[in-house]
């Protein structure tokens, strides 16, 4: 098919006989596509297909048997329809659902408590000492392994325990939060 315009258009003819087999076949088309195990979603959307695949082709008044040709038609969209189905794993993708994936609302009240937490939080790490404060970082915010910042600062575990408990404990009681 080249891209000229004029050869996309149905004639009058075909025109007619595509409104005729909307009329006539528009229900048998969604059962046939139903039965097939196209999904409930998909299956107007496959009779639509059938018909723009149909309005396409020249000459569809004059073929014979035009509904065997219509089912044929479906027959390769159902395929279309379940290959395009299983590339992208429709089977696996769960519907939207409000509530189960909603955000809930949030006010402003719970905005500006959020951040004032986050800023007490934030100024009671500053009060830390160094040592202190860099390995409750790396604990907890870069989630590095006790062993890891053991050797990385060049102390022993227990070192970095005992940091990290006395860190959680003085942040625990100035926040209230840990």
């Amino acid at each position: 098919m080249n891209g000229n315009p004029s050869t996309l258009k149905a004639r009058p003819a075909d025109s007619q006989t595509v409104e005729a087999l909307v009329r006539e076949h528009h229900s048998s088309l969604l059962r046939y596509f139903r039965k097939r195990g196209v999904r409930e979603e998909d299956a107007e959307d496959a009779v639509q297909e059938v018909f723009v695949r149909l309005s396409r082709r020249e000459g569809l008044s004059e073929v014979e048997r035009i509904e065997g040709y219509l089912f044929e038609t479906a027959a390769n969209v159902a395929i279309d329809v379940q290959r395009h189905n299983r590339v992208r794993h429709f089977d696996s993708h769960v519907v939207y659902d409000d509530s189960r994936h909603g955000r809930p609302e949030c006010s402003c009240d719970a905005v500006f408590e959020g951040q004032e937490a986050i800023e007490h939080l934030l100024l009671a790490l500053r009060e830390l000492p160094d040592r202190t404060r860099t390995i409750f970082i790396l604990a907890r915010l870069e989630d590095m392994k006790q062993s890891e910042i053991a050797q990385r600062l060049g102390i022993s575990v227990s070192a970095v325990e005992k940091q990290l408990t006395k860190g959680l404990a003085y942040l625990a009681l100035r926040t209230g939060m840990l």
